[in-house]
């Protein structure tokens, strides 16, 4: 693909929380689509937030969106933090003066959903459950308050609320506790209630989530790499449906040049739904499903990832 060909030339996105896993893939291939990406998050060369990772900064997020021939632009900012966002979105209006795509893929609270994992809401610790309430869906809100005015000044604008789940299996499968459940289905909602906002002026927005996702941190969990990943499925076989955070970059990335997303205006989407829809594989050449298959194991003994992939 030359520049000259590249359909994100031109185009203005941001990709909050873009440090590591999901937002970093998406950074990256809204990139090599040949958008200008501005990259967001806690964790910098010089600090580290919370999640206590200091490996992935968003200014290397920021050299792999170039190095991908996009142009990265790293910007520090705490999504909860309602004037260093006003800052980011003042930054970008006088640098761009547009903003064709918001991508809210802010977290990192996976460190409090283990804390947490199937306990009951007087089990869990109250100020990790509200951490995640903070994290999931306050930064958001924060986020597309401060930011969509610009996004909407031109039309066809793409809002994209990522989260972890489809609106049919979340609807009727309660997630780890009440509150990440609540955390992973307010964006859902959310993209629903700004797709009405976003309407009138052109835009679209969206929920979108990936499968089981092989994020650094979940790698470092099951103690594998990229490369051998597989080895994982030993021991939890389920893993085999599992999708590398390319996956859901290129989903975000094919939507963002449909001239036609309009379509999706306030629908719950995945990334094995977009890859059938718009051709796409993962890094492997497979197209994993990761939320039919849940859905088939649930229904029928047997059911092997290899059919879903």
């Amino acid at each position: 693909m030359t520049a000259g060909t590249k359909p994100l030339s031109g185009r203005i996105a941001l990709v909050a929380g873009a440090t590591r896993g999901a937002g970093r893939a998406i950074a990256v291939q809204l990139g090599t689509a040949g958008a200008t990406v501005y990259v967001t998050g806690r964790t910098t060369r010089a600090k580290v937030s919370e999640v206590g990772r200091s490996t992935e900064t968003i200014e290397e997020t920021a050299e792999l969106v170039t190095a991908a021939g996009g142009e990265g632009v790293a910007v520090p900012t705490d999504h909860l933090e309602p004037g260093q966002v006003a800052a980011l979105v003042d930054r970008i209006d006088r640098e761009r003066g547009r903003l064709d795509v918001l991508v809210n893929d802010i977290w990192g609270g996976e460190h409090l959903v283990a804390a947490g994992f199937g306990k009951k809401i007087h089990e869990v610790n109250l100020a990790d459950g509200l951490r995640m309430l903070e994290l999931g869906v306050k930064s958001h809100l924060i986020t597309s308050a401060a930011v969509v005015p610009l996004l909407i000044r031109n039309p066809g604008a793409l809002l994209v609320e990522v989260t972890d789940g489809t609106a049919d299996y979340n609807g009727t499968h309660y997630r780890e506790n009440v509150f990440y459940d609540l955390a992973k289905n307010a964006p859902i909602r959310m993209a629903f209630g700004l797709s009405r906002d976003l309407e009138p002026s052109g835009g679209t927005a969206v929920s979108v989530t990936p499968g089981w996702l092989r994020s650094e941190q979940m790698l470092e969990t099951f103690g594998v790499s990229e490369e051998n990943w597989r080895d994982a499925t030993e021991k939890i076989p389920g893993f085999g449906i599992s999708e590398s955070p390319v996956y859901l970059g290129r989903g975000i990335a094919a939507l963002a040049a449909d001239p036609d997303r309009a379509r999706w205006n306030g629908r719950s989407l995945s990334s094995g739904q977009l890859a059938k829809e718009y051709g796409f594989t993962d890094a492997d050449g497979s197209q994993p499903d990761c939320w039919t298959f849940l859905l088939a194991q649930e229904a029928a003994e047997g059911v092997s990832p290899a059919d879903y992939r």
